[in-house]
């Protein structure tokens, strides 16, 4: 990918710092939030999976100068939030980056090996569908449910068996 003009780079720059924290409680109102974090919840008890959804406004200054993709963010928050530390390395990360309307999804290797990037991207581009028509929760339950059987079909929980819950349910707002 070539670097970006320096003009090019600061209009980026501006444009995420126009946007902040603030916006990301905007997008996802505190009912939402919950209601979120229930789904989450409920999820991860039919799986063995742990799913964080992370809702961020703008990127950190130093990723617009360096030209970093909001991929190489949702990676860098995929450790961050330790989504890759989990005992089946089957974490999942739905990212949201509002600034740039970017969406990424990063699955560990676990469930990685069983899903194909085309399956991945799909996902994504009905998610993004659902947010440019503004159903924010609509999109994001969706795409909850979509993850969710995944981790089911691959990481069922056996007869008995309850998930450790090793990652916290409520989405991130940054």
């Amino acid at each position: 990918m070539a670097r970006a003009s320096f003009p090019s780079r600061l209009t980026r720059l501006l444009r995420h710092r126009w946007l902040d924290e603030a916006d990301a409680h905007k997008a996802i109102a505190p009912a939402m939030l919950e209601r979120l974090m229930q789904r989450v919840a409920a999820s991860e008890t039919r799986h063995s999976g742990e799913i964080r959804v992370c809702v961020e406004a703008s990127l950190p200054s130093g990723y617009i100068w360096r030209d970093a993709t909001a991929r190489e963010r949702a990676v860098a928050m995929f450790g961050k939030l330790r989504v890759w530390d989990t005992e089946h390395n089957n974490g999942v990360l739905v990212y949201l980056l509002l600034a740039e309307r970017a969406i990424e999804v990063v699955a560990d290797r676990g469930l990685n090996q069983h899903v194909p990037a085309r399956h991945w991207a799909a996902m994504v581009q009905r998610l993004s569908a659902a947010l440019r028509a503004g159903g924010f929760e609509e999109g994001l339950t969706h795409a909850l449910e979509e993850v969710s059987g995944l981790l089911v079909q691959h990481f069922p929980l056996a007869a008995g068996e309850t998930n450790p819950n090793e990652l916290p349910d409520k989405p991130l707002l940054v």
